[in-house]
């Protein structure tokens, strides 16, 4: 799935019930740079969008998930329940059309 499914989703689930929303997509750690001590950062895959983000806090390897609000690691995800997640998005995202959210419940 890549991010304008995700994006998609997004639109058509705040346009219908009225509401922001921040959808909480778990990013891959592709690679770590520790070359500065003090700001470890990481390259991370959210849905075929690689961001610079950073980790500093979290203890994480390559190949773990994340979440990030603003640039930042907020935490870290199991990876069944991540690849869940993705799972579960990419599912939403076949299930609308382009002119419904007839589709999600409620």
């Amino acid at each position: 799935m890549d991010v304008k499914n995700i994006l998609y989703i997004w639109q058509k689930l705040s346009d219908k019930y009225f509401c922001t929303m921040c959808l909480a997509v778990p990013g891959k750690i592709l690679s770590i740079d520790d070359s500065i001590p003090e700001l470890k950062m990481a390259k991370v895959d959210f849905g075929g969008v690689v961001k610079s983000i950073c980790i500093e806090w979290l203890d994480v390897r390559l190949g773990d998930y994340i979440l990030a609000h603003a640039g930042m690691a907020i935490s870290k995800i199991d990876n069944d329940e991540a690849e869940e997640t993705l799972a579960d998005f990419e599912a939403i995202s076949r299930s609308l059309d382009n002119d419904s959210c007839d589709a999600i419940p409620g």
